[in-house]
C-alpha cells in the first residue's frame, strides 16, 4: 500500500461547524475504509494548514476518490502528498545514474 499525507483547510462552512469537525473526522474514516484506505491518523495543525492526515491506500484511483467525495462535503479543501518511506526512496534512487 502507498502512504499519502493529505493536507486539510477549512472552507468557510467548515469552519463555521469547527465544533462537528471530530464528527466529520471519524466520518471520513469511514468512508476510507469503504475505499480500501487505512487511515493511520489525523492531526489539527496550526500554520498554513488546518489538519493532516496520514493514510495508506491501495492506488492513487482510491486516495483521489477519497479526496473527491471528502471535499465534495463542502467543509474542507486537500492537497494530497504522495509520501515515501526510507527503504521505498532507496529502491527509486537506486535507479537513478
Amino acid at each position: 500500500m502507498a502512504t499519502y499525507i493529505v493536507l486539510i483547510n477549512f472552507t468557510e462552512q467548515g469552519i463555521r461547524n469547527i465544533k462537528d469537525s471530530p464528527k466529520r473526522a471519524a466520518a471520513a474514516t469511514e468512508l476510507a475504509r469503504d475505499f480500501g484506505i487505512e487511515i493511520r491518523d489525523i492531526f489539527w495543525t496550526l500554520g498554513a494548514f488546518d489538519g493532516a492526515v496520514l493514510m495508506e491506500t491501495p492506488n492513487d484511483q482510491a486516495i483521489t476518490s477519497w479526496a473527491l467525495k471528502v471535499g465534495s462535503l463542502g467543509n474542507v479543501r486537500t492537497q494530497t502528498l504522495r509520501a515515501f518511506r526510507t527503504n521505498e526512496i532507496e529502491s527509486i534512487l537506486a535507479k537513478v545514474n
